[in-house]
């Protein structure tokens, strides 16, 4: 989790400061307690804060906190949020913005002569998901909620260690116990049992010893990718176990 103490020394000098929450890969969020430190951080060192929440309406404790809304961060925020996550509209490349008038105009320059216009098709369709949506909306995190506990349970269970996501649709758990690298449990993973996750490698070297699970699937395709998963980590525990015998001696 991001925090003050963290921060404070890569502070001086930077211009802006990313937050990415409800996070990917992790599904961490931020309460509005711990925005306080970050806030008071961004103002003391003049930052402008990106403020990414794509995930935002997928958080399943209690509601979301924009970083927008803390006392003196409107002025120097932009929030970015989306179709994809909320309305399920992934592909459609959907987006808003919203910052100080400024801003937007500069980002509207660059926008205009760097990248193609939204289709009108996926104009129309986000504006009626944000008149009718809310109901779907609501609908799709109860189901992820649903999924989510038992993801995290059976992850647990079959010994790949797993804090509980408080927002978007990933679980990521350790695979320390299995004795591979990120890549190499993700490769053999794939090869042998045929269910796909992503390594931890691939979002910084702090991510190595992790691997990226996704529960935006039916509960029964996630029941059977889990009984895989179990069937390969009890197979690597069987493949350390005399090793760590004839260590012993």
């Amino acid at each position: 989790m991001v925090t003050r103490a963290r921060l404070a020394p890569l502070a001086t000098g930077a211009r802006a400061l990313v937050l990415s929450y409800p996070n990917n890969p992790t599904g961490a969020t931020m309460t509005r307690q711990q925005m306080r430190p970050i806030a008071r951080l961004a103002e003391r060192e003049d930052l402008l804060v990106i403020a990414d929440e794509v995930y935002a309406e997928l958080t399943y404790d209690g509601e979301p906190v924009s970083f927008a809304a803390m006392p003196g961060m409107r002025e120097r925020t932009v929030l970015l949020n989306g179709f994809s996550k909320a309305f399920a509209m992934t592909g459609w490349r959907l987006g808003w913005a919203a910052a100080p008038a400024d801003i937007i105009e500069a980002m509207t320059k660059i926008h205009a002569y760097t990248m193609m216009c939204v289709s009108a098709s996926a104009q129309e369709a986000g504006a009626e998901a944000l008149r009718s949506g809310g109901g779907e909306i609501a609908r799709m995190r109860q189901e992820y909620n649903q999924r989510r506990r038992m993801v995290v349970g059976r992850l647990n269970a079959m010994g790949l260690r797993c804090f509980e996501p408080r927002g978007a649709f990933y679980a990521f758990p350790s695979i320390e116990a299995t004795g591979l690298t990120c890549e190499e449990f993700c490769e053999r993973l794939l090869r042998e049992e045929k269910v796909a996750v992503v390594p931890g490698s691939a979002f910084g070297e702090c991510g190595e010893g992790y691997i990226r699970c996704s529960y935006a699937a039916s509960l029964a395709e996630l029941e059977e990718a889990l009984k895989r998963m179990e069937r390969f980590v009890e197979r690597c525990r069987k493949r350390r176990r005399p090793g760590r015998r004839s260590r012993a001696r």
